[in-house]
């Protein structure tokens, strides 16, 4: 699936806890807070932000990602509240879209991750020419793994040596890979 042939991304998604929402630079506060903690970060595929510089250079590379259609980032806020808690992102890639997404840590365990996902899953998989929504995660991140069960997704294996979680060590890791895919 080329990026180019991907629909228009909304701008919004609205949940019954949530609203993700495309992220803005002055979302770098809140996203500095969660991306700083190394125990957030930990397992992860990019390294913890050691300034808010890095969080602004994030912030300003997602609208030119987006535009191109290559990644639609969102960022996560509870509907009664703007501010950020987390992010989620949707990589349109040949093999499918994929998920990847990050939680600040006072929110975890609320079932707040398995909904903004949800949401996600559900937008890529009606997609024309989607017949497969996948994600990965680290062999050692276990809530990672329940989210992605929680929404449907099937274990298909492990990918060995697959990704460098920078946090942890230069050399990849094994991930877990699920899917949903699309019954014809």
């Amino acid at each position: 699936m080329e990026a180019h042939s991907v629909a228009k991304a909304p701008e919004r998604v609205v949940t019954e806890r949530l609203v993700l929402r495309r992220p803005t630079a002055g979302d770098a506060p809140n996203v500095y807070a969660y991306a700083r903690d190394p125990e957030v970060t930990r397992l992860l595929a990019f390294p913890t932000h050691r300034s808010v510089a890095d969080t602004e250079r994030f912030l300003a590379d997602c609208p030119i990602r987006w535009e191109k259609g290559e990644e639609f980032c969102w960022i996560i806020t509870l509907k009664d509240a703007d501010d950020c808690i987390g992010a989620i992102g949707c990589r349109m890639g040949t093999h499918g879209p994929d998920i990847g997404y990050v939680l600040a840590r006072p929110y975890w365990g609320r079932g707040y991750m398995s909904e903004a996902v949800r949401a996600v899953v559900e937008w890529a998989s009606a997609l024309p020419d989607v017949h497969r929504v996948w994600a990965y995660c680290d062999v050692d991140n276990a809530a990672s793994a329940r989210v992605l069960e929680k929404v449907g997704m099937s274990r298909e294996g492990v990918l060995r040596k697959w990704s460098v979680s920078p946090n942890v060590s230069p050399t990849p890791r094994d991930c877990y890979v699920y899917a949903l895919v699309r019954r014809d």
